[in-house]
């Protein structure tokens, strides 16, 4: 008969998810999806990851010690999802924190969350209230000195190199370099068909010019 020796152990298990709801409404759950995208297209190409709504594990060997922030972007990572994020695998702590806020989970933000990415030397914690329930200008940061928090005044993420602003119930990010807005979905399909139609123009004015003048001189 074989039995099990009392030194084995069995592997732990780290869940992907707990069934929740991933936002109490549709404006939180848009304002999370919107967010990802836009930095997941700022941030292609680097050596970072945006990830939302995925648990957060920070203690090796205990899976109750675990959050899940509503976006999360890391930087020195191999870029691309992950069914979770585990602290001491990735060897990074996650850079930058949004938290999309309302009044039912203010006191895990503002209380619990707060303290811990502190803790945790997570650089900036942002909170978004899209609907303006408890957080009159919808949004607000902070950043790390030292060991503590301290508000973000400028509105200006050092990590990300980008000025944040609320538009309507979304965070709109603008780059500190050329002062250019980073567009959501929406606004980068409507851009790019004022470029097609911008170049069909300029291919029938060319045309029309060769055919009154001839080819253009090299």
């Amino acid at each position: 008969m074989t039995t099990c020796s009392p030194s084995q152990t069995a592997e732990i298990f780290y869940p992907t998810g707990d069934g929740e709801p991933v936002a109490e409404t549709f404006d939180h759950f848009y304002a999370i999806l919107i967010a990802i995208e836009v930095l997941r297209q700022y941030l292609s190409g680097q050596q970072a990851t945006v990830l939302g709504n995925q648990f957060l594990y920070y203690a090796q060997g205990f899976p109750k010690l675990r959050t899940a922030p509503d976006v999360m972007v890391i930087f020195d990572v191999e870029p691309g999802g992950r069914d979770n994020y585990k602290i001491w695998e990735e060897g990074q702590v996650p850079a930058v924190i949004f938290e999309m806020t309302s009044p039912g989970t203010r006191s895990q933000d503002e209380g619990f969350k707060k303290t811990l990415y502190e803790q945790l030397g997570v650089q900036e914690y942002w909170q978004f209230d899209p609907r303006g329930e408890w957080i009159p200008e919808k949004l607000r940061g902070y950043r790390l000195q030292g060991e503590i928090y301290e508000p973000i005044m400028d509105c200006q993420s050092e990590p990300l190199k980008l000025r944040l602003t609320v538009e309507e119930k979304l965070i709109a990010f603008y780059r500190l370099d050329t002062g250019e807005k980073l567009l959501i979905p929406d606004e980068l399909v409507v851009a790019l068909e004022t470029e097609r139609q911008r170049a069909e123009e300029l291919a029938a004015e060319l045309a029309r010019y060769r055919e009154r003048f001839g080819e253009l001189p090299d």
